[in-house]
């Protein structure tokens, strides 16, 4: 048996999929279908701690040279509160997650904004909400 995927997608009759059956496919050729799907392989990527995941689908105008994720961070969920395509090669995704880092819970809102490339998603940037 599968652990269920860290972004909390689940079947239409609610029950979880599996990390192999959801984000897992999108590790080793970065090649998501959608924003949403690339927005929900980038969180769980950062509950795994898989930087070089995040760099690599980080697009080359905005992407750090180095990224230093939140040591002891305990990832608690994500809510996909809205996708939308904004152009042909375009799409915004607003976000919950929610973790807790050195006992304080942190909820981060965000609308984060993707681009296509080569048939490729990348997360350009995001504004916090």
């Amino acid at each position: 048996m599968t652990k269920p995927c860290p972004c909390g997608r689940t079947h239409a009759k609610g029950q979880a999929l599996s990390f192999d059956a959801c984000c897992g496919p999108y590790y080793p050729s970065q090649n998501a279908p959608d924003a949403e799907s690339l927005m929900r392989s980038r969180y769980s990527a950062f509950v795994l701690g898989d930087v070089p995941y995040l760099l690599a689908t980080w697009h080359s105008s905005q992407r750090p040279a180095d990224l230093q994720l939140e040591a002891g961070a305990k990832w608690l969920g994500l809510e996909i509160r809205q996708h939308r395509s904004t152009g042909e090669h375009t799409a915004e995704v607003e976000f919950v997650a929610r973790f807790r880092v050195g006992g304080k819970a942190v909820r981060q809102h965000e609308r984060s904004r993707f681009v296509r490339e080569d048939g490729r998603w990348y997360y350009v940037d995001g504004d916090v909400l």
